[in-house]
């Protein structure tokens, strides 16, 4: 079979890979993208919940997890959330603000993914669905082969993704590819996913399934505040999703179940009260979680009867309980992969293999995380943005 001739192949129509496809074809490259599924963008379509959470105005490097810190600054400075909200707004896609500079489609994700590729329509980037790669070679040229055709091209871009969300088709393949071609990866892990309790915990909170509180959880020096949601099987809730980034098998968490307050001194001042430590506790938690903390952890009765000693005791157990969590709940639950290809092996300027020519990265499947809040769809657009400016 005589392979198709092509200037670029791109294995993965995702966020990263699209965007590389568009800027690719802008610069009259003949462009092939080729996914194994039968829609394009299916993370990008269940991203935000089913609103596409397609950028955050705060990005900066810092919010990125890698063993290379320094190695997403160069793609965040040549594409920033003002060039992704250009792209929507001469689209004509209402968005807005919510906290913490997260921005979200007024509509749907499909908004998104319409315009995505309608402009690769437009760069002349062709995109074949339901082709399953079956081999790579590199003969000089690229051979890419398929269940059903075979395509040669000078440059080859690697945007599969990671191994969250099995269900919408992720895979390995992306891994498999680097390391054919002798590079390395970094260690994988599930991120931004809920967390599980060990037997005796989940046994001891389940009654608290359902509830949300605010709170602050840390983990050695990481620290996040926000909600955190009891569930049958551990904590889930912005907090617990990006503390679980920083989290690896075997370390404590510690919760601080009242932060910006001084729970000592808040005992303190009502120490000659006779209400009930329950229901004090009950101004700042659900009622729920208030009595059943109180029942595993300190035996309720009237402020005024507890010792110095005993109040601060309970006001260091509310700031800080350890919970040392199982496991978390995995790729099946988790929105992205931390760690993936190793970026010392990649050139940040072009996303380029440092040891094969022709050979480029982009998007979840590089070494490079992004905390909860757009940015690591944020990500997938400058990474793609600027391997299309070389590929």
């Amino acid at each position: 079979m005589k392979p198709t001739e092509k200037d670029v192949i791109i294995i993965g129509a995702g966020a990263a890979g699209l965007m590389a496809g568009i800027e690719a074809g802008r610069r009259g490259r003949a462009v092939l993208i080729l996914d194994h599924n039968d829609q394009v963008g299916r993370k990008v379509r269940v991203s935000g919940g089913g609103r596409c959470n397609f950028t955050n105005l705060g990005v900066r490097p810092d919010h990125y997890i890698s063993k290379n810190p320094h190695f997403c600054k160069s793609a965040l400075a040549r594409f920033s959330p003002a060039d992704f909200i250009s792209r929507i707004e001469r689209h004509g896609i209402r968005y807005h603000e919510k906290e913490s500079g997260q921005l979200f489609c007024n509509g749907s994700s499909d908004q998104v993914i319409r315009m995505l590729t309608a402009e690769c329509g437009e760069a002349g980037a062709e995109l074949r669905l339901k082709s399953r790669i079956t081999t790579i070679e590199k003969r000089g040229r690229f051979m890419v082969r398929t269940d059903s055709a075979a395509y040669s091209s000078a440059s080859l871009l690697v945007a599969t993704g990671g191994l969250s969300y099995p269900a919408l088709g992720a895979s390995d393949l992306g891994f498999r590819i680097a390391r054919q071609f002798g590079l390395s990866i970094t260690p994988l892990k599930p991120a931004l996913v809920p967390l599980s309790f060990r037997r005796a915990e989940a046994e001891m909170l389940s009654p608290l399934s359902g509830v949300s509180i605010p709170a602050e959880l840390s983990c050695g020096k990481v620290r996040f505040q926000g909600p955190v949601l009891f569930t049958h099987h551990g904590l889930s809730g912005p907090a617990a999703l990006q503390i679980s980034s920083y989290w690896n098998q075997g370390e404590e968490l510690a919760i601080n179940l009242l932060p910006g307050h001084d729970a000592y001194a808040l005992f303190i001042d009502h120490h000659g009260s006779r209400m009930e430590l329950q229901n004090f506790l009950c101004r700042f938690f659900p009622r729920r979680f208030s009595f059943l903390w109180c029942s595993r952890f300190a035996p309720s009765k009237p402020l005024a009867l507890y010792s110095h000693r005993e109040l601060k005791a309970i006001a260091e157990k509310l700031q800080r309980w350890i919970i040392r969590p199982a496991d978390t709940e995995g790729y099946t639950r988790a929105e992205v992969t931390r760690g993936g290809i190793d970026t010392a092996e990649l050139s940040s300027k072009t996303m380029e293999s440092k040891k094969v020519q022709g050979l480029f990265f982009a998007g979840e499947v590089m070494d490079v995380t992004g905390q909860l809040g757009g940015y690591n769809l944020h990500w997938a657009w400058a990474s793609g943005y600027t391997a299309g400016q070389y590929v």
